[in-house]
């Protein structure tokens, strides 16, 4: 039905902060904090309003079916933000995440069937022994006294795991210099968030010192990764017979396979996007889990006596059938990213006109979704205001208990491909953490601040750790 029989109110009708002529609230959003300002408006102006940047309007929502028929009538009406893919695009790292059309059909295979040549039973010994050595990385450090930056310790595991498994390589960054990769991709990652929500391509029309760094950054990753395919594939010729060791002998795999339309050029990117993905999501959840933790005795003790009772004498879960008796962390996880979301927004666009709730939009139109409230309103969740790890547990026994209120790995057709693997990390790190250690913060609370990035993550998070054993 078209959208002009159907809708209530256009975009105009909306309620919107006060701005400025031509400007709109441009002005008024701090990149730094926009999550944060838009939360607070939110709060102000009810789940669906807009903002002004520019000429252009901009849809805010934190209506939980809105977003959730948004998410799943994608990606025939509606797509990311158009520019995550112009950005992407043009520095030729257009992989899975930012992929939109007919190009995400054939990625979204590509990676899944990576991801699937080796079950997680058969990953397992890697992610155990990268655990390993974050414990006895925070035994030293207990042991001397250090406050650990939780954080970068816990980015160091993820960027270990993911590079083991994407690339076949031990970069062992929790206890040495970290990885030549990981370095190029620390300076990538900033600007190019920085450019999606830039209002003008600036950098497009003349170029800063900055813009220079990470065009060297990128050449540089992209020198890396051509080299890497160069060796998988050389190692694969000469040993024909063997199965693919890691992910991209994997994607290199399927891509040798008739008519198959993969391109160098989308390995590269799908490498980048594994890579980035595998790390920053599963160590800032981590982070903010931990977060949480380090001020609640009661809890260390809840979650020490279940990792006692699952691992026995082992510091860390001794094999992979173990898995299922550490819920409790992945719980944890969970109630940590429903009050600290490491997607706090979720920007979309529709790709025709389209009739949203009872507003039309038209093609085109910026549409920012706003997970954190929806996931703290006590009509989908509980004690909203609790840190309750039980919530999650089967039977939900802190009710009301809406779990499609909770997005953090999207949903429909796009939900994260990644999303079992980081349940198994997460239940790993925790246990270790828990049947090990006591922890407390070493900083006050309100010294801690939420970065967006990547994925939003701690500003700082020094914890002292105590040897338990």
């Amino acid at each position: 039905m078209a959208a002009s029989m159907t809708a209530v109110r256009s975009l105009s009708d909306l309620p919107s902060p006060r701005g400025l002529p031509l400007l709109g609230n441009a002005l008024q959003l701090d990149l730094s904090r926009l999550h944060l300002i838009l939360e607070e408006w939110t709060r102000e102006f009810g789940s669906i309003f807009t903002i002004g940047l520019g000429p252009k309007r901009v849809l805010v929502c934190s209506d939980t079916d809105l977003m959730q028929t948004a998410l799943r009538e994608r990606p025939a009406r509606y797509r990311r933000f158009s520019a995550i893919e112009s950005v992407s695009e043009e520095i030729n790292l257009n992989g899975l995440f930012s992929v939109e059309g007919e190009g995400w059909v054939p990625q979204r295979r590509l990676v899944m069937q990576a991801m699937a040549s080796k079950p997680l039973s058969a990953l397992f010994p890697v992610l155990r022994d990268a655990t390993g050595r974050l414990h006895k990385r925070w035994q030293h450090s207990a042991k001397t006294g250090e406050v650990v930056d939780v954080t970068q310790d816990l980015l160091r595991f993820t960027v270990d795991v993911a590079t083991a498994l994407v690339l076949g390589e031990d970069p062992n960054t929790i206890g040495e210099s970290p990885d030549v990769i990981q370095t190029q991709l620390a300076e990538i990652v900033p600007v190019t968030v920085k450019r999606v929500n830039a209002p003008v391509p600036l950098w497009r029309y003349f170029k800063l010192p900055s813009d220079r760094r990470f065009d060297r950054a990128v050449a540089a990753v992209h020198r890396d990764i051509e080299s890497l395919i160069e060796r998988s594939r050389r190692r694969m010729r000469e040993q024909p017979n063997e199965k693919s060791r890691n992910w991209l002998e994997a994607m290199l795999a399927t891509a040798s396979l008739p008519d198959s339309g993969i391109t160098d050029e989308v390995i590269a990117a799908n490498v980048m996007t594994l890579l980035l993905a595998s790390e920053n999501t599963t160590a800032h959840s981590l982070a903010w889990a931990t977060y949480f933790i380090a001020q609640d005795a009661s809890l260390q003790s809840r979650l020490r006596l279940t990792a006692t009772d699952a691992l026995g004498t082992s510091p860390l879960c001794p094999e992979f059938e173990d898995i299922k008796k550490l819920d409790l962390f992945e719980f944890v996880t969970l109630e940590a990213s429903r009050f600290k979301p490491v997607a706090p927004m979720m920007y979309l666009e529709p790709v025709v006109d389209v009739v949203l709730g009872d507003v039309a939009l038209p093609a085109g139109t910026p549409l920012f979704f706003m997970l954190r409230p929806s996931m703290l309103d006590g009509t989908h969740f509980g004690r909203p205001d609790e840190f309750l790890p039980e919530r999650w547990s089967a039977g939900h026994p802190v009710q009301p208990h809406q779990a499609r209120a909770y997005a953090q790995f999207g949903a429909g057709p796009r939900v994260c491909p990644g999303r079992s693997l980081a349940a198994v990390e997460m239940r790993l790190v925790l246990s270790m953490l828990a049947r090990n250690f006591s922890m407390e913060l070493a900083a006050s609370l309100d010294t801690i601040k939420e970065v967006p990035g990547f994925t939003m993550m701690p500003s700082s998070l020094p914890v002292r750790l105590e040897a338990l054993y």
